[in-house]
């Protein structure tokens, strides 16, 4: 076996604290983003309140509330901006949220979140460095531990979410994805800090390269679409105090505006989860195969087997409901959110805690004889 390359190691772990600290400025100027809009939304809606008055108000001056008829759940939130909505309800809403399209060219000006992206792009690069020098070090792809699925995990929620801000403008998600990827790196470097090695024989096969790679860039959408599912939430409500003129805090958390509407996000979520769901489908089908492979079976009730069906379980009841039952709304984004935390259960407590097979926490490394 080659030999571990402990230049290469060092400069790895340096990466990686490096790629950790440019994630926590990087949390820092989007949630600077959030504050600031958060003023600069109390002040429009100050100079707006007239014109308001005015797209709420009905025929023959009546009052600008909306009927409980016109929010029930049934009708929240669906179509572009709320389109569901009887009229009077849709101005009243489009007033709130941002365009559903999600795409740039709105006209404002966001210096704290062009920063936080600049930053992250910055972050992502040297995250990048580590992950490969880990891999130089050890002449081996860099997801066989614990420390490494942690790293390779951040560094793909990160590049999957700049990726996507090519095409959408996803900066509403940022201080949550930059937040996770900032306790992602954190766990690895404080609770899963393992040295460079090598695999444990079951290990040291090309299906690595292939089962661990689409397991980590599925759960990387995942992560993705959990940020959208916890804001899906918090809009649905909002939505529905604005509707019914009831002023909460949630009526007056500003950034929220910068937020496309409940319905927008369920509808992307979806799109993207399909994606993950896919791949996590892949993942299954060649885990078996691997299994087969390294033990002589395809499938034997292995603890982390169990939770990997779970999850794809999971989000094939989320698809089927959203695309057939009609769960839309918060129903499904509980679903989608339920199945999240079952790949965090798995990636955590199931990995760290239960023996098995799949027990490779980072302890059974084996390391080069001398």
């Amino acid at each position: 076996m080659p030999e571990i390359n402990e230049t290469f190691a060092r400069w790895s772990e340096l990466f990686m604290y490096l790629a950790a600290l440019t994630y926590m400025f990087a949390f820092i100027a989007f949630s600077w983003d959030v504050a600031a809009n958060s003023r600069i939304t109390k002040r429009l809606e100050a100079a707006q309140e007239s014109k308001k008055e005015l797209v709420g108000a009905g025929v023959g001056g009546k009052s600008a509330s909306v009927p409980a008829a016109v929010i029930s759940s049934t009708e929240q939130g669906t179509g572009a901006r709320g389109m569901g909505y009887q009229r009077v309800a849709t101005a009243k809403i489009s007033a709130h949220v941002a365009d559903s399209d999600m795409r740039y060219g709105s006209g404002e000006r966001r210096p704290a979140a062009r920063a936080a992206v600049a930053i992250m792009v910055l972050g992502c690069l040297v995250h990048a460095a580590g992950v490969g020098t880990r891999g130089l070090a050890a002449h081996r792809v860099p997801w066989g531990n614990m420390y490494e699925f942690c790293t390779t995990g951040a560094f793909l929620v990160t590049a999957v979410f700049l990726v996507f801000l090519v095409f959408r403008d996803l900066r509403f998600v940022g201080t949550l994805v930059s937040g996770l990827a900032l306790v992602m790196m954190t766990a690895a470097t404080m609770g899963f800090n393992t040295p460079v090695g090598q695999l444990k024989p079951a290990l040291q096969s090309y299906w690595l390269v292939i089962h661990v790679s689409i397991a980590v860039l599925a759960s990387a959408v995942f992560t993705i679409t959990f940020a959208m599912a916890v804001l899906q939430l918090v809009q649905t409500a909002r939505e529905r105090q604005i509707l019914a003129d009831q002023d909460t805090s949630l009526t007056r958390m500003g950034f929220m505006r910068l937020i496309p509407s409940a319905t927008a996000l369920e509808n992307f979520a979806f799109r993207l989860n399909t994606v993950g769901f896919a791949m996590w489908t892949f993942t299954l089908a060649a885990g078996a195969i691997w299994a087969e492979k390294a033990w002589g079976r395809y499938w034997g009730w292995d603890t982390k087997e169990v939770w990997t069906f779970i999850i794809w379980v999971v989000y094939a009841a989320y698809l089927h409901a959203r695309a057939t039952r009609g769960w839309s709304g918060p129903p499904s984004a509980w679903l989608s959110i339920a199945g999240y935390l079952c790949i965090i259960f798995n990636f955590t407590v199931v990995n760290v805690f239960f023996s098995g097979l799949h027990s490779y926490s980072g302890a059974l490394i084996d390391k080069l004889d001398p």
